[in-house]
């Protein structure tokens, strides 16, 4: 029996080794601090909103700059679906424009 016992203790010791080191590992520490402090939480989520709304906007800018970029390239082609295509849409933004105070 105390053999067991040994076998058992050893066995817990290892894994509450484990679950230290996972625990270092998560940082869980540095999130319990973070709760324990609003105001720097609310600092940092805010500035992550920024900077995620941020990477949207030049992110959507630069694919809707290479789609526009494509678009005109094909149009310069002369292709005919393609052509009637985009003056459509140039159609579009030229009446959504004048629309515009």
């Amino acid at each position: 029996m105390a053999k067991i016992n040994d076998n058992l203790l050893e066995t817990l010791i290892k894994r509450i080794d484990g679950l230290v080191a996972a625990f270092e590992k998560a940082s869980v520490a540095e999130y319990i601090e973070l709760y324990r402090q609003p105001r720097r939480l609310l600092y940092l989520n805010f500035l992550s909103g920024l900077v995620r709304g941020f990477g949207i906007a030049v992110g959507f800018t630069a694919v809707g700059a290479t789609f526009l970029y494509v678009l005109g390239k094909i149009a310069s082609l002369n292709l005919p679906i393609i052509g009637r295509f985009v003056a459509e849409i140039t159609r579009i933004v030229e009446v959504e424009l004048h629309r515009l105070p």
